[in-house]
């Protein structure tokens, strides 16, 4: 970066950045990083995490944060577009600021922070990992002698991560006092509307508590935030541990920060009410000539409280907290790579950054698509789970079938020998299950209005066989899915047809609970109907044709047989007259159908978004829904 003209502060002269922006591979820490140097003089750019869990994490280069489980109303710190993360930076996750003693004075460093910039000669770099799942910000002090930096990553047992660490690059001793930690956690039951649009008087329900002996931050609401005269118990609450960097002080809040920085010692905050959660420690440490020192925070979201019992019972019992931390990221970062492994994401070629550029792609296809849980083996109890969730009256109807299905058995075994004499209704079942798990309905800061669930685990933390997602997308990631699986890829084409509508349109979103469609709300500009064909034909060649070439000859078995059926969505399209007169208004959403199916839904299962004639689901064969 060029100067035309020396500027001063004070009576220090600017210091700008005077290197460039660079991208390199390297291997750190027994890991293949991809470093840009610099970072700093780029526009800020957005980035997420990967993680094995319901863990999100979206992180703007600026450093603004925002993360949490399984959507934006569990959030640990508040959900915004990626513009407000961007420029949040400063007061929102990540905090670390360092008084150094050197040549009799003590030295204000408040690494990444703009509020300094061009007092010191600095350098900035930034490290993502080829799996995607640990990002790191490094800052380098030229004239301190130290670089400090902080990593983020997870781990599904304990929540999301960050790891500090800095090094003492001169070679003499340094005297350090620090503040460093989390700042602006929210507690549990804030929801993104609350977020967003109350933030101030979710601020008087806010209660933050730390337990001295396991060095736990507790954050809870007083109560939940309703605006009724009834009693209203908040039960869960965010929570906060250290581990690393013992027998230091422990702040609550963001108060102290300006009496740190002045020069005073902060004192111990135990219970603090009505103020923004923070989880700081305050310590003063001597830092060998090239030595280095690391400590870690650990966050976790929605927490009841026998969890927060357990967890406080864990580490009080733990000889080896940093260990255990390190442990549960470990076998995180395992879970991922197998999870990568089986959509063939892992290859070795010539390219490395090939190799990084197709694990990725396909880590990103099967978060959004999800994977099939064991392959090409079913489980029975969940077959008759996902046919009790389609029509509560099939179980019963099928008991003496249901009862000679094995404990397991393939989806090839279950179609061409299990159901091979069962009638159509039944095997329709066969052909619309899809064991898939790991699958999430997108969508991140950048993109507001795709409201992200991550609904992929069970309470007891065993995966959760279910998936959802726009239309579009989902079909997507299924047929990239299916050269590793090519014994699904009829099932996806009959879920495909039966989620079509009888005049050959598609909803908005398809789940393992079946079909969803968008309800108009007139005050909301953003809102509109989702009724669409144009995707259908192309999307429906390439699963037809992954089906020929793996499958010869299976397509032309379903010509003339009776198991498919249409979806009931409650969109009218208007008369050919009606449209011409008015070719920007076409479509009616027809509110007394709209009722009629979600009776139907309570007393059948999904199956009630269907279309019935006569007590009897109406079917069609494949030959009828292709031509339509």
């Amino acid at each position: 970066m060029k100067q035309d003209h020396e500027i001063f502060i004070g009576t220090n002269n600017l210091k700008l950045n005077k290197g460039k922006v660079k991208g390199d591979l390297i291997n750190r820490n027994g890991d293949l990083y991809y470093k840009i140097s610099n970072y700093d003089l780029m526009r800020p750019f957005f980035m997420s995490l990967t993680s094995d869990s319901d863990i999100w994490i979206f992180i703007s280069s600026s450093g603004g944060i925002t993360a949490g489980r399984k959507n934006a109303d569990q959030a640990i710190f508040p959900y915004f577009t990626d513009d407000l993360v961007s420029e949040h930076h400063e007061n929102t996750g990540s905090k670390s600021i360092f008084l150094v003693h050197d040549s009799d004075k003590w030295q204000l460093w408040e690494p990444f922070s703009n509020r300094y910039t061009g007092v010191y000669q600095l350098s900035r770099n930034i490290y993502k990992n080829a799996l995607g799942n640990k990002l790191e910000f490094e800052e380098i002090n030229h004239e301190l002698g130290f670089s400090f930096s902080y990593t983020w990553s997870s781990s599904r047992k304990f929540g999301i991560v960050k790891k500090s660490n800095i090094s003492n690059l001169s070679s003499s001793e340094k005297k350090i006092r620090l503040i460093d930690g989390l700042i602006n956690v929210l507690p549990a039951g804030i929801i993104q509307v609350v977020q967003q649009t109350k933030s101030n008087l979710a601020n008087a329900y806010k209660k933050n508590e730390f337990r001295p002996e396991s060095r736990l931050g507790i954050y809870c609401l007083s109560s939940n935030i309703i605006d009724r005269p009834e009693p209203s118990e908040a039960l869960r609450a965010t929570t906060v541990w250290s581990a690393g960097l013992e027998g230091t002080n422990q702040l609550l809040s963001s108060l102290q920060i300006d009496r740190f920085i002045s020069g005073q010692f902060v004192e111990d905050e135990l219970n603090v009410r009505a103020e923004p959660g923070a989880y700081l420690v305050s310590k003063q440490i001597d830092l060998d000539a090239n030595a280095s020192r690391s400590w870690y925070f650990v966050a976790d979201a929605n927490q009841s409280a026998v969890q927060v019992a357990a967890l406080e019972h864990e580490i009080l019992q733990s000889e080896n907290l940093v260990e255990l931390i390190e442990n549960g990221i470990e076998e995180s970062t395992q879970n991922l790579l197998s999870i990568v492994s089986q959509g063939d994401g892992l290859q070795v070629s010539a390219s490395t950054r090939g190799n990084m550029r197709h694990m990725s792609n396909t880590l990103f296809n099967v978060m959004r698509g999800g994977i099939y849980s064991n392959g090409y083996i079913i489980n029975k109890d969940d077959f008759l789970d996902f046919i009790g969730s389609k029509n509560e009256h099939i179980p019963n109807k099928y008991s003496r079938l249901i009862e000679a299905l094995p404990g397991e058995f393939t989806i090839s075994q279950l179609k061409n020998e299990l159901l091979n004499d069962s009638d159509a209704e039944f095997r329709r079942f066969a052909f619309e299950y899809l064991p898939i798990t790991f699958s999430r309905r997108h969508g991140d800061p950048s993109r507001p209005w795709n409201k992200f669930n991550i609904d992929v685990l069970k309470e007891d933390g065993t995966w959760k066989k279910s998936y959802e997602g726009n239309w579009r997308d989902i079909f997507q990631n299924w047929e990239a899915l299916s050269y590793t699986y090519p014994e699904f890829i009829e099932n996806i084409i009959t879920l495909f047809l039966n989620a079509s509508t009888i005049d050959g349109y598609n909803p908005y979103r398809i789940s393992n609970k079946g079909i969803e469609w968008e309800i108009a709300d007139p005050s909301d500009p953003w809102s509109f109907i989702g009724y669409w064909g144009d995707h259908q034909i192309i999307y429906l060649l390439k699963l037809l044709e992954i089906s020929v070439k793996f499958n010869p000859g299976n397509l032309e078995e379903y010509l003339d047989r009776p198991f498919f059926t249409f979806a009931n969505v409650p969109y009218k399209i208007k008369g050919y007259e009606d449209i011409v007169n008015n070719p920007h208004d076409t479509i009616v959403y027809d509110e007394s159908e709209e009722k009629k199916i979600q009776e139907s839904i309570q007393k059948v299962g999904s199956d009630g978004k269907l279309i019935w004639k006569d007590g009897q689901l109406l079917t069609a064969s494949l030959t009828e829904k292709l031509l339509i």
